[in-house]
């Protein structure tokens, strides 16, 4: 058997689907993002059942209630993972038992994004259903571990997103709610709104791309909305593209948005470059007794 090499032009050649979040506080307008796709190839996950922002849009959705659907949706659309046991979710058992209950998965294939809003609430249905496992209860006094729900949340939620995360040929999208904090020294710092600690810190490094949907004034001081699309900004928003085709601030439109990601590439030495780092001079340190 000949080594599994990928050859260059068939990498390039492969259809690949964008997988992002993008984040905003509440009412900024994330679900109406749906107007600006095409609903025909579009696959709504409507966690939220806040489909009102979309009313008389004529798309497809799927409304799951508990985690055990999430995740069956999730095989469902992302096929098995077949480095998993039988035992494990997102098994090619797994797999085989949803397709069992809703039939052929190629009636998903006319879809081109996923859509799910939100995975603030997903967060919540994951939680309430680690609660419930033994790994959340206390082996010596049966009471709750907290600390044992917390770390199968984690888990469980990287596990979700990493498996739909891996679909090829898709592109996922989902949506979260942003908050605004203030950290130990008084400074404004920016967290996506999800129980827990993990999936938030780890959620960038999963998906291509990271948006926040913020209100940013224009030249006349007043607000409008726009996509920060570039990990430095000015704001601290959270941000990331991985295809280095985005400026710092887009439209808010997401099939716009799209089409700019999967635009050929300029070669790399056009767009990349290495300038020099000039660092500002350190800070002088005093010596002890002369401050």
């Amino acid at each position: 058997m000949a080594l599994p090499i990928i050859g260059a032009d068939e990498r390039l050649a492969q259809r690949k689907g964008i997988k992002g979040v993008i984040f905003g506080r509440s009412g900024i307008g994330k679900t109406s993002l749906l107007w600006t796709l095409n609903a025909a190839t579009t696959l709504f996950l409507d966690l939220e059942a806040g489909d009102l922002a979309v009313e008389g849009l004529e798309i497809d959705a799927l409304r799951p209630r508990t985690w055990k659907e999430c995740r069956d949706f999730a095989v469902f659309i992302g096929g098995p993972n077949p480095a998993l046991r039988e035992d494990q979710p997102y098994s090619q058992a797994h797999f085989d038992e949803v397709c069992g209950r809703y039939g052929d998965p190629a009636v998903i294939g006319k879809y081109e994004t996923i859509f799910i809003d939100s995975i603030t609430v997903a967060g919540r249905l994951c939680f309430q259903w680690c609660r419930g496992q033994p790994e959340a209860l206390s082996e010596k006094t049966g009471k709750p571990d907290i600390r044992g729900a917390y770390g199968l949340h984690g888990r469980e939620m990287i596990a979700w997103l990493t498996h739909l995360q891996h679909t090829r040929g898709k592109h996922v999208w989902f949506v979260g709610i942003l908050d605004e904090k203030l950290d130990d020294f008084n400074r404004k710092v920016f967290q996506p709104q999800i129980d827990g600690s993990k999936t938030g810190l780890e959620l960038p490094g999963i998906v291509d791309q990271v948006i926040t949907m913020a209100d940013i004034p224009d030249p006349g001081g007043q607000p409008q909305r726009g996509f920060v699309c570039q990990t430095l900004n000015p704001w601290g928003f959270p941000a990331k593209d991985r295809s280095g085709r985005l400026d710092m601030v887009e439209a808010p439109h997401l099939g716009r948005l799209m089409e700019k990601i999967q635009r050929p590439a300029a070669p790399a030495s056009e767009r990349l470059s290495w300038p020099l780092v000039t660092p500002a001079d350190p800070a002088p340190v005093q010596e002890p007794g002369h401050g």
